[in-house]
């Protein structure tokens, strides 16, 4: 597999990855399946143990992701940010051939095809190796959505929002209440507590920072979606 080292967050269906390498931990982004699904590898440079952020889809394409990496790390876990079936088709297969244990919020668990290992919870500590990350709960896409965020002490913040955060907006909601619910853990759990140099990684499309959002939020509430 390509892996562009020129790390923009923007790729293509079909196309090569990209990679970013950070002081503790590497990212590498690829895009998977008919619906464009971002899939993320997180590997902690210290151990080669690696997690998987959504098996969307094309576990053979997956599989040659971690393969791409040349420290040859060892697929310990698979996060999966929700429940909606794009964002898990190639769950089973992944976790089975590597081993892995399965990740996510237990209010998401139902729908998922393998019943997870580990269910976490808002503000919960999961580790890649030897690099925390923290679990940052986002009611309202669905109800046991999260975001995945890692605290790089020699860098800026990097959080994973599946699709409860994408540049321009907010994730899809189906009701008022649940468009209420995602923008008020959104401002209170992501812009009010972390900085504008974050680097936000959605399930779909481009990155962004939340420095670049932060002065949409106004009108995000105002057209309400």
């Amino acid at each position: 597999m390509d892996v562009s080292q020129d790390y923009t967050g923007h790729v293509e269906p079909g196309g090569p990855a990209t990679r970013r390498v950070l002081d503790a931990l590497t990212i590498t982004k690829i895009s998977v399946g008919p619906m464009d699904n971002n899939a993320y590898l997180l590997v902690c440079r210290a151990t080669g143990e690696a997690l998987l952020v959504d098996a969307a889809a094309d576990a053979g394409r997956l599989a040659d992701l971690v393969n791409s990496d040349t420290s040859s790390p060892r697929l310990r876990a698979v996060l999966t940010t929700h429940q909606h079936a794009d964002h898990w088709q190639a769950l089973a297969e992944v976790a089975e051939a590597n081993g892995a244990r399965t990740i996510a919020h237990e209010l998401d668990a139902g729908p998922l095809p393998v019943r997870p290992d580990q269910h976490v919870s808002h503000g919960d500590t999961i580790h890649v190796g030897d690099v925390p990350l923290e679990i940052v709960h986002l009611r309202g896409h669905t109800p046991g959505s999260i975001a995945v965020l890692h605290r790089d002490p020699a860098g800026h913040p990097h959080l994973f929002t599946g699709d409860s955060l994408f540049p321009g907006g907010p994730g899809r909601t189906t009701s008022p209440e649940d468009f209420k619910s995602l923008m008020d853990d959104l401002e209170t759990q992501v812009f009010g507590e972390l900085p504008d140099d974050t680097w936000f990684y959605p399930g779909h499309g481009d990155d962004s920072t939340l420095g670049a959002e932060r002065p949409e939020l106004g009108e995000w509430r105002e057209r309400g979606w």
